[in-house]
């Protein structure tokens, strides 16, 4: 279950990795959400992993799960919806004032080739 959890992990952060070195602005804001996510989940997992634990104090257990990453990631979640709303907000007031959704504010130059050659 481990290794499910950081293949699943190293998935999530390089897809997340990717998107944030992405020329647009939307697909830099899905690659920040991403990045949380995995974060958020790595917090998590680094609380305890463990099949059949419980996840709170009952009589017959000896032992009861860490809340602390739970609040850790229940505070996460809250702020980085709320980063995600400012982002949204930004990129779409960068796009009325530039007319573009490059992060730079400008499209790229494209590449005119003389005419004849390929």
């Amino acid at each position: 279950m481990e290794l499910m959890i950081a293949i699943g992990l190293g998935i999530i952060t390089a897809c997340g990795l990717y998107l944030v070195l992405r020329g647009r602005t939307f697909p830099v804001v899905l690659g920040l959400s991403l990045v949380s996510y995995a974060v958020n989940l790595f917090i998590l997992a680094m609380g305890r992993l463990a099949a059949g634990a419980p996840p709170i104090l009952s009589p017959e257990a000896t032992g009861y799960a860490d809340p602390i990453p739970q609040a850790l990631v229940l505070t996460a979640i809250v702020i980085s919806f709320g980063m995600t709303g400012f982002l949204m907000a930004l990129a779409v007031r960068t796009w009325h004032q530039t007319g573009s959704d490059h992060v730079d504010g400008a499209e790229p130059a494209t590449v005119s080739r003389p005419a004849g050659k390929s």
